[in-house]
């Protein structure tokens, strides 16, 4: 195994240490378990929940974290459910957000990328656009942005 595979999985045990102990309300984030009982560190299944007086209220969004061996010198490539309705997320999913590209450091922890992610629900950057439809509405016709918004959250709703 490539000493870097070993810096990633050790910082992984950590991050996942450290989320057991205290993690936002709401919010899961838990390494995938394999259908032989072990668990792969290298992409976790998480939860996202949309904020309280927002339009993505009661919506529990499913996020796949997928960590390269480079981690932590690399960020985790960050998915939703392809066709997500947000300005910030591409047609595959995956997450267009400054923490997770020209921003990245090393030290940002797991719970800062969600809690990143969930804020970037309710704040868009129009700037950093990576879907047509949902940029041309966030920008043209909020009420319409809104009910997809809306609509979507409860398409997600709470797993409990």
């Amino acid at each position: 195994m490539a000493s870097g595979g070993g810096i990633a999985r050790s910082r992984l045990v950590e991050e996942r240490k450290s989320w057991r102990k205290n993690h936002p309300h709401g919010f899961v984030a838990k390494p995938v378990t394999l259908p032989d009982g072990t668990v792969n560190l290298m992409v976790w299944n998480c939860v996202v929940p949309g904020k309280e007086g927002t339009d993505w209220e009661g919506g529990y969004f499913p996020l796949t974290l997928q960590f390269s061996e480079d981690y932590p010198t690399r960020p985790p490539v960050c998915m939703f459910p392809a066709g997500f309705f947000h300005v910030n997320v591409y047609p595959t999913g995956a997450v267009c957000l400054s923490i997770l590209s020209s921003a990245w450091k090393p030290s940002i922890t797991v719970r800062q990328i969600l809690v990143g992610i969930q804020d970037l629900f309710d704040h868009p950057n129009p700037a950093s656009a990576a879907q047509d439809i949902s940029y041309r509405l966030f920008t043209k016709n909020k009420a319409e942005y809104k009910k997809r918004v809306r609509e979507q959250a409860k398409r997600y709703p709470p797993v409990v």
